[in-house]
């Protein structure tokens, strides 16, 4: 399954839930929105600085992973930045393969 990295700033709203709630409701309501969608969490950190907190699951698909995203950034509790991470086999695969590529001004078509 493929992975992905949230990156996830709070408004508000998100903050003033946290206090209510707290950070291990918060996280395992992540774990079971995750599971909902046929995923397992990995990590959930909170972290002090330009993020909140960091998020880390295995999802079935992109359209999965883009699905949480919108849902999450459509309850205005939080702005999500969704990165989709490589491992060091794929990224092997990807350097195995031939692309032709010329950057602009090399010449060429």
């Amino acid at each position: 399954m493929p992975k992905f990295l949230w990156q996830v700033s709070y408004t508000v709203q998100g903050v003033q839930g946290l206090q209510k709630d707290g950070g291990s409701a918060r996280r395992a309501a992540i774990q079971r929105l995750t599971e909902q969608v046929g995923g397992k969490l990995e990590a959930f950190y909170f972290a002090l600085g330009e993020s909140d907190a960091y998020v880390i699951a295995d999802l079935p698909d992109v359209t999965t992973a883009a699905a949480m995203s919108v849902a999450v950034s459509a309850s205005g509790g939080a702005h999500l930045r969704t990165v989709m991470l490589v491992t060091p086999e794929e990224m092997d695969g990807a350097v195995k393969k031939g692309v032709d590529y010329r950057p602009p001004g090399a010449g060429g078509r």
